[in-house]
């Protein structure tokens, strides 16, 4: 690797049909959604998955579960 860093860009201007796109699927049936998930990526580092973890033992469920729990928090408010 050679140590440059790489900018993103501004975040781009608000697509009407993209957001209703990606909107659409709050209106999918909700006994599908039950049997369906979509895997999301995070990349985190080794200290706070460890972090993460700990946390997840703590509250006696697994990771998966206490953050799609912090998930959804997140997403409605």
């Amino acid at each position: 690797m050679s140590g440059k860093r790489i900018g993103i860009g501004a975040r781009p201007s608000a697509d009407p049909q993209a957001e209703a796109w990606i909107r659409q699927g709050a209106a999918v049936d909700s006994g599908k959604v039950e049997r369906y998930s979509a895997r999301l990526k995070l990349d985190v580092t080794p200290a706070l998955r460890t972090r993460i973890k700990l946390a997840a033992f703590d509250r006696g469920v697994t990771t998966a579960e206490m953050q799609r729990e912090e998930l959804k928090q997140q997403a409605t408010s």
